[in-house]
């Protein structure tokens, strides 16, 4: 397989990615023949998972305009992904100029990627990290020159939570990136659920069998699992909810069944 100039040099093209693979069903140019190989697998389970992402991007932006006109001027996105049209600086600065926004990801391709997107932006940069591992991310030399966290912050955790296992303690991660946040700051997020999906467990089990098998285990958590990561936090209005129902700007019911797979929700603290 011929390595394009895209791809870093430190990466092995021939293992599939979850940010390729996302990249993928969002209609995006920069994933490779494994990758879309693993989405077509898990396509075949749930033909719908291309609406889940749109949807799920749909929501983000949303979120992202909802902060701005809170006031918030400050996004710390961990997990971003590969950059696709829409990102959250853009969408931030459409709505509140001058906003500042740091990228975290764990994924090589998306480190580059977002490094390429952001060259010569003063007021956006990205971070390689783990979500694992908070203080590093808080201790990062982009997020001190770019966040304030003695003023509110939106933390976005969208599509991220459901790629870590409960061994690994998701809510411990969550909680300790809440506690480093001012008072009036957001939790933006989205998680994977069978609730919601348009067809039975077991066969929406053959996507998630997909993503165990490229080693990226899909944890599919209840609403009430879901919840958990907003302790702290005063939900906004409507809550907890499918992804096109959290203040959505066309009515809900022109939305694809797929879309609903799932639970998106924004909290502010205290």
């Amino acid at each position: 397989m011929e390595r394009p100039a895209w791809a870093p040099r430190s990466i092995d093209i021939s293992v599939p990615s979850v940010s390729r693979i996302y990249d993928f069903y969002l209609g995006g140019s920069h994933n490779f023949e494994v990758d879309r190989e693993a989405a077509r697998r898990a396509m075949e389970f749930m033909p719908g998972l291309p609406k889940v992402m749109q949807a799920n991007r749909a929501f983000m932006r949303r979120a992202v305009r909802f902060a701005a006109a809170e006031g918030v001027d400050q996004f710390l996105d961990i997990g971003s992904g590969i950059p696709t049209f829409g990102n959250v600086h853009e969408v931030a600065r459409g709505a509140r100029p001058g906003s500042r926004v740091v990228y975290v990801d764990h994924d090589p391709v998306a480190v580059a990627h977002s490094e390429a997107v952001l060259a010569g932006d003063d007021d956006a940069a990205v971070v390689a990290a783990d979500l694992l591992k908070p203080r590093e991310i808080l201790a990062s030399p982009q997020v001190r020159r770019l966040i304030d966290l003695n003023r509110p912050v939106a933390l976005l955790l969208v599509a991220i939570l459901h790629f870590v296992e409960d061994a690994d303690d998701p809510y411990a991660a969550v909680a300790e990136l809440s506690d480093a946040l001012a008072p009036g700051s957001l939790l933006v997020l989205t998680h994977a659920s069978y609730e919601g999906i348009p067809l039975p467990a077991e066969r929406a089990g053959g996507a998630v069998d997909v993503y165990r098998d490229i080693r990226n285990p899909l944890i599919m958590r209840s609403r009430e699992d879901i919840a958990r990561f907003f302790k702290g936090y005063d939900m906004v209005e409507p809550g907890l909810v499918p992804m096109p129902r959290w203040r959505p700007e066309a009515s809900p019911e022109d939305e694809d069944p797929y879309a609903f797979s799932g639970f998106a929700g924004v909290g502010r603290t205290a």
